[in-house]
């Protein structure tokens, strides 16, 4: 089920990411810095069904490395220290990061060839769209 998200993926849109990153808390530069870059999401899945999933870009690269339904200890591309669970809901990838007593949900789910990731925290939504490279 996670085959669909397995791939090179090249951002093509972000609307009210920098509204998302005031919401987590990001301060003034490091949103300056993350409004301007797209990265690319490089998503891969190995024989034992842990997931990689590694955002790459000019100023930062991430990656994060998981089983669905198993929780994780994350450092953000914001620096967060967060524990992280990712499960498989409806089709959609959900990763849930909590901390500080906080919570942010990521829901990625590939529609019409395109991988759409919502970002929310509270009340603010995020979209980003990729596609395929």
């Amino acid at each position: 089920m996670v085959d669909k998200f397995v791939g090179t993926w090249k951002m093509i849109s972000s609307d009210n990411f920098d509204e998302y990153m005031k919401a987590l808390g990001v301060g003034f530069a490091t949103r300056q810095v993350g409004n301007r870059t797209k990265p690319n999401l490089l998503v891969s899945v190995d024989d034992q069904g842990l997931i990689s999933m590694k955002s790459q870009s000019a100023f930062k690269t991430t990656e994060i490395k998981f089983k669905l339904n198993e929780s994780f200890e994350e450092t953000t591309a914001d620096d967060r220290k967060t524990t992280t669970v990712v499960t498989l809901e409806n089709g959609k990838l959900v990763q849930k990061q909590t901390w500080d007593g906080k919570e942010t949900t990521l829901e990625r789910e590939v529609t019409d060839g395109k991988l759409v990731a919502k970002c929310k925290m509270g009340d603010v939504v995020a979209v980003r769209t990729y596609v395929k490279e």
